[in-house]
C-alpha cells in the first residue's frame, strides 16, 4: 500500500489554470475565441435541422442562428457570474428536438400553406412552450428542490451519469465525421497529434501553443483545405448530402445573413400558448437539467474546483431556467443547456479559467450582431466539429468515470450498479432512437401527441435513463452497509456550502452579493 502514488483526489492536479486563476490577456482572448469557434457546431446544427422543417428559408435560418448565439452569450455570462460560476458555456440543446418536432408536426400549423407564415406561427408556438416550460426549471432551482435531490447523488451514482454526458453523444462523433471523411479524419488526426504529441513544443516564448490552441490551429488548417477542395470542384457531381457536409459554400449563411442585426425579445411576434406543447417541452427542460448537472460536475473537476454543493447546483439550475425563458422570449427554436464540448476543452487545453468563458460570451454576443462576420465562422463544415467531438466528448466521459476512484470497485454491488446504469443508459435510448423517423416519430405512439413527446424525450436521453437507474439502485441496495463503498464520505461535506472552506473561493457571488443571497 505504501507504494501507491496516486490516491483519490477531489481536485485534479495537472491543469495549468484553475477556475479563479487567469492566463495573460493575449492568451485569454485567444482561448475565449477558441471557445466561441467550438460552440458554433451545435448552435449552427440545431437551427439548420429545425428551421427548414418549420417552413423557414435560408434567411430565416441565418437570423435564428444569430439569435441563438446572442442568447447563448447572455446565458453563458449570467451562469458564469451568478449561477454555478463554473467556466461552462451555455448553448442550444438537442434535448428539445423531440418536442419541437411534435410542435412542428401539429396539424393546425401544417394546414398553413404559406411557408413563411407557417414558420412564424411555428416559431411563436415554440416560444410559448419554452416560456411556460422554463417555469419548472426556475422553480426547481430557486426553491432548492434540485439541490435537495442532489443530496442523493454519490460518486458511484454520478460516475455513469457524468460518463454518459460524453458517451451518450457518440452519434454526433464519428458517424457525422464519416459524412465527409476526407475532411473529418485529417482533423481528428491533427488535433490528437498537436494536442498530445506536440504539446511540449514551444515555438513562442514559453507558451505551449499546440496544447493551448489545438482547435484554432487545426480548424484553420482543415478549413482552408476544405475551401481548396470546394474551389477545385472536388464535390461538383457528388450527392446532395455529401455536398452539404463537405462544401464550404452550401450553408448559404454568408449571403443571407444581414450585415448588422440586433436580436430582441418577441422579434417573431407574440408567442402562442398550448397546454400540449408546454407539457411536451417540460420533458425536454427536465432532460436538459439532468444533462447540465452532469456537465457541471465535470466542469468543476476540470476547473480544479471542488464538487459544486447542493446550493450552487440549485442556483445554477435556476439561472439556466432563466436562460430557457430568454430562449423563449427571443425565439431560438431550442432551450439552454451546458455545452459538453466546451467542458471537454477545459481538459484538452488544461485551462479552467472562468474569465476565458466570460470573454467568450462577449464574442458570442458581438459576432451575433455582426451577421456577415459571424456567418463566415458558422459556415465551417460540420464534420470538422464532429472530429473535435470525438476527442472532447470522450474526455468528459473519462472525467465521469474518474469519480469511481472514490468508490470500492471490488464490491459486487458497485460493479452491478455501474455496469447496469451504463449499459441501460446506452441501450434504452438506442432502442427508442431506432423508432425515430419522419412518419412514426418515436416508439411511444399514442393518440396524445404531447404524451408521446414526453416519453420519447425522456427515454431517448442516455443521461436521464442512467440517472434514474444509478440513483435508484444506489439509494435502495444495502445503503447503510455500503456507505463507504459508494464514496459518500468523500462527498458528504459538499452537501452544504459551508461544508468545505474551499467552496467560498470557487462559488461565492461577485459584487458582495452573498450579503443579500446567503448560501446554505
Amino acid at each position: 500500500m505504501e507504494d501507491i502514488t496516486h490516491p483519490p483526489m477531489e481536485q485534479l492536479q495537472d491543469l495549468e489554470y484553475c477556475i479563479d486563476s487567469n492566463p495573460s490577456w493575449a492568451e485569454t482572448i485567444l482561448l475565449a475565441f477558441q471557445n466561441y469557434i467550438l460552440m458554433l457546431g451545435t448552435n449552427v446544427m440545431i437551427p439548420s435541422l429545425i428551421v427548414p422543417a418549420m417552413g423557414g428559408d435560408n434567411g430565416d435560418k441565418a437570423r435564428v442562428i444569430q439569435t441563438l448565439l446572442f442568447v447563448a452569450g447572455l446565458n453563458t455570462l449570467l451562469q458564469a457570474l451568478f449561477g454555478t460560476r463554473l467556466p461552462a458555456v451555455v448553448g442550444g440543446s438537442f434535448a428539445y428536438v423531440v418536442p419541437i418536432a411534435y410542435i412542428v408536426g401539429d396539424s393546425s400549423l401544417q394546414r398553413i400553406t404559406d411557408s413563411h407564415e407557417r414558420f412564424l406561427h411555428t416559431m411563436r408556438a415554440i416560444q410559448g412552450a419554452l416560456i411556460v416550460a422554463s417555469s419548472i426549471q426556475i422553480i426547481l432551482g430557486y426553491s432548492q428542490v434540485w439541490g435537495l435531490l442532489s443530496r442523493f447523488f454519490s460518486p458511484l451514482g454520478m460516475a455513469p451519469v457524468v460518463g454518459l454526458v460524453g458517451l451518450g453523444l457518440f452519434q454526433r462523433g464519428f458517424p457525422v465525421l464519416g459524412e465527409c471523411v476526407e475532411i473529418g479524419l485529417p482533423m481528428l488526426i491533427l488535433v490528437i497529434g498537436s494536442s498530445q504529441y506536440l504539446k511540449h513544443v514551444r515555438l513562442f516564448r514559453d507558451l505551449p501553443i499546440f496544447e493551448r490552441f489545438p482547435v484554432l490551429i487545426c480548424v484553420t488548417i482543415v478549413w482552408i483545405y476544405s475551401v481548396i477542395l470546394t474551389a477545385s470542384g472536388a464535390y461538383r457531381h457528388k450527392p446532395i448530402k455529401t455536398q452539404l457536409s463537405c462544401r464550404t459554400d452550401r450553408a448559404n449563411l454568408i449571403t443571407t445573413a444581414p450585415w448588422f442585426k440586433f436580436p430582441y425579445p418577441l422579434q417573431w411576434g407574440p408567442p402562442t400558448f398550448s397546454a400540449g406543447h408546454s407539457f411536451a417541452m417540460m420533458a425536454a427542460v427536465f432532460v436538459s437539467m439532468v444533462e447540465s448537472t452532469g456537465a457541471y460536475k465535470a466542469a468543476a473537476r476540470l476547473a480544479i474546483a471542488t464538487p459544486p454543493p447542493a446550493y450552487v447546483l440549485s442556483r445554477g439550475i435556476g439561472w439556466q431556467g432563466i436562460g430557457v425563458l430568454l430562449n423563449g422570449l427571443f425565439g431560438t427554436t431550442t432551450g439552454a443547456t451546458v455545452a459538453v464540448e466546451n467542458v471537454g476543452l477545459l481538459g484538452l487545453t488544461r485551462v479552467g479559467s472562468r474569465r476565458v468563458v466570460q470573454i467568450s460570451a462577449g464574442f458570442m454576443i458581438f459576432f451575433s450582431t455582426l451577421g456577415k462576420f459571424g456567418a463566415v465562422f458558422a459556415s465551417i463544415p460540420i464534420p470538422i466539429f464532429a472530429a473535435l467531438y470525438c476527442i472532447l466528448f470522450g474526455l468528459v466521459a473519462s472525467v465521469g468515470l474518474s469519480f469511481l476512484q472514490f468508490t470500492n470497485m471490488n464490491s459486487m454491488r458497485n460493479l452491478i450498479i455501474t455496469g447496469l446504469s451504463l449499459f441501460l443508459g446506452l441501450s434504452i435510448p438506442q432502442f427508442f432512437n431506432e423508432y425515430w423517423n419522419p412518419t412514426r416519430r418515436g416508439l411511444v405512439h399514442s393518440n396524445a401527441g404531447w404524451f408521446n413527446a414526453i416519453m420519447n424525450t425522456i427515454f431517448s436521453s442516455p443521461v436521464t435513463v442512467s440517472l434514474a437507474v444509478a440513483v435508484f439502485l444506489d439509494n435502495t441496495l444495502e445503503v447503510e452497509k455500503s456507505k463507504k463503498d459508494r464514496g459518500m464520505p468523500w462527498w458528504v461535506k459538499f452537501r452544504t456550502f459551508r461544508g468545505d472552506n474551499r467552496n467560498e473561493e470557487f462559488y461565492t457571488l461577485p459584487f458582495n452579493l452573498n450579503r443579500f443571497f446567503p448560501p446554505t
